[in-house]
């Protein structure tokens, strides 16, 4: 409990010290935001700024820091540690970079950012590293909500195949409505409701567990080795755990999220409550559900074995048997998944559509780029169902393109304040981190070290590490080179979206 507990004032404690030093590294100040400067009624909307905190809250809380810890919380009790350490000083940082950045030009996603900040040739990698994790994102949460849906809380004796695919047609159905229509119709109407379930959702679960506290398992600080070497599966936690661990540490995911907040809020000196701060209400949530996890863990060994949603099922009908409660917990994980999964697809409609100078205010547009969007989701959702292994794959797969959709972020922050003569390391160091968590992934995992995951180069450990090191440190030395570059021109505005970067497709000069 005691480690638990210091995890939790890490992140409120990090809140209110590192988050007040990021925001004062970036400086927000006065200057007309997208939606006042540049209204288009569709995306570029004036919103409450109580409901874009909700609206960031929920686009970002997926089901990592439900499902994800759930399954991390297997490392032991060192996640406790390292899930607030890397929220505040990683994933924290990520997101309000991604929405503050943004916000400086004109509402703009990564892929078109990095067009400005990283140059012509590694923006058309961040678009296609993007494109494939956005679809991934919107077929993971199709099917995962589904899933919870089918399960004996929600469907009773109703559960079978037949209602979840029923399932899986009225989430689409939905998420073809809230990508399509304007932001302020859909979305901005219905997410406060639902962040207020979220919100009651986990102190549902953080009472159901408060009594049981005491059984959660604590740091070992005779014996320090001992915490990275908990895993069941002896998975190592370089890199696992910040692959199964993505919404509670850092999630690439929230960066094609802020944007869509950057463009609504009214005034940048309310980002740090919108982006750092929802951030660390993620990890916060994350926390419960990580506890939860360990006492069920605790009490029911055999499900150690068991998928996310199965535990998740058994954990909130042990906690919480009052079934009216435990159902409304259920339904706000569900809405978890949901709420990321229409979000995701909608940020991917304004990413293809920025990068090719599409209309969006034009319906018919809109429609061209919606429909195959959601056809290709749909056949990558019928396909994990049907491999007996597919989803597996999937969800590894979905989890390593969202580290290096971050990946992509940081490198913009961080020429962004290398351009501007500031602090960039504290932008940097979380960037070669997560670059070398994603070398040493794909370099290490093969079929036979990893289950689930046919695509790597299956080395060694030690010979992925030291050349995931390698790489990590020459793409940092890198971004530092085209920071300092950017930097030196003149006619160079970091906090200006330049047309001509559009007509281009590059920023350089003439």
């Amino acid at each position: 409990m005691i480690t638990f507990l210091i995890g939790v004032a890490i992140l409120i404690g990090g809140y209110f010290t590192y988050g007040k030093f990021v925001e004062h590294v970036f400086g927000p100040d006065d200057r007309k935001t997208p939606a006042l400067a540049n209204p288009d009624g569709v995306d570029r909307v004036p919103m409450k700024h109580w409901k874009n905190m909700l609206i960031q809250l929920l686009n970002i809380a997926g089901i990592g820091p439900v499902i994800g810890v759930i399954l991390g919380i297997k490392f032991g009790a060192i996640v406790f540690i390292i899930l607030p350490l890397g929220n505040v000083l990683g994933g924290a940082v990520h997101d309000y970079f991604s929405g503050m950045i943004s916000m400086r030009n004109n509402g703009y996603n990564v892929p078109a950012l990095s067009r400005k900040f990283l140059g012509k040739g590694p923006s058309k990698v961040v678009m296609a590293l993007i494109s494939i994790a956005l679809i991934l994102v919107g077929a993971v949460f199709t099917n995962t909500p589904a899933q919870l849906i089918n399960t004996p809380i929600i469907a009773g004796s109703a559960v079978s195949p037949t209602l979840f695919w029923v399932a899986v047609g009225v989430i689409f159905a939905y998420y073809f409505a809230s990508t399509f229509f304007p932001i302020d119709k859909i979305i901005g109407r219905i997410y406060p409701i639902f962040g207020g379930m979220l919100i009651l959702a986990s102190l549902g679960i953080m009472i159901g567990i408060a009594p049981h506290l005491n059984v959660l398992s604590e740091f070992n600080l005779s014996d320090i080795a001992s915490n990275f070497t908990q895993h069941p599966a002896h998975q190592p936690i370089i890199p696992m755990l910040f692959v199964t661990i993505a919404c509670g540490i850092i999630s690439g995911f929230h960066s094609t999220q802020s944007p869509l907040v950057a463009r609504t809020e009214v005034t940048e000196k309310t980002g740090r409550q919108t982006f750092y701060g929802m951030m660390i209400i993620e990890g916060l949530i994350g926390m419960i559900w990580a506890a939860g996890g360990m006492f069920i863990y605790h009490m029911q060994p055999e499900l150690m074995a068991a998928g996310g949603v199965k535990v998740l099922s058994v954990l909130v009908s042990t906690v919480i048997p009052f079934a009216p409660i435990s159902i409304l917990v259920v339904v706000g994980v569900i809405i978890l998944a949901i709420t990321s999964g229409d979000t995701s697809l909608r940020s991917l409609r304004l990413t293809i559509s920025e990068l090719f100078g599409i209309d969006q205010t034009d319906p018919k547009k809109r429609l061209l780029l919606t429909v195959p969007m959601f056809a290709i989701c749909l056949v990558i959702i019928f396909w994990s169902n049907l491999n007996p292994q597919g989803f597996n794959i999937l969800w590894n797969y979905f989890s390593w393109s969202n580290q290096l959709m971050a990946v992509c972020s940081l490198c913009v922050a961080t020429v962004y304040l290398r351009s501007k003569k500031k602090n960039y390391v504290i932008a940097l160091i979380p960037c070669m981190f997560m670059a070398f968590i994603c070398f040493d992934y794909i370099l290490w995992v093969s079929p036979e070290n990893l289950k689930g995951a046919p695509l790597g180069f299956g080395l060694d450990y030690k010979t992925a590490l030291v050349l995931a090191i390698e790489n990590a440190a020459v793409l940092g030395a890198l971004l530092c080179l085209r920071g300092k570059k950017l930097a030196s021109r003149k006619e160079f505005n970091p906090d200006k979206w330049d047309k001509s970067i559009d007509e281009k497709n590059d920023y350089e000069p003439d």
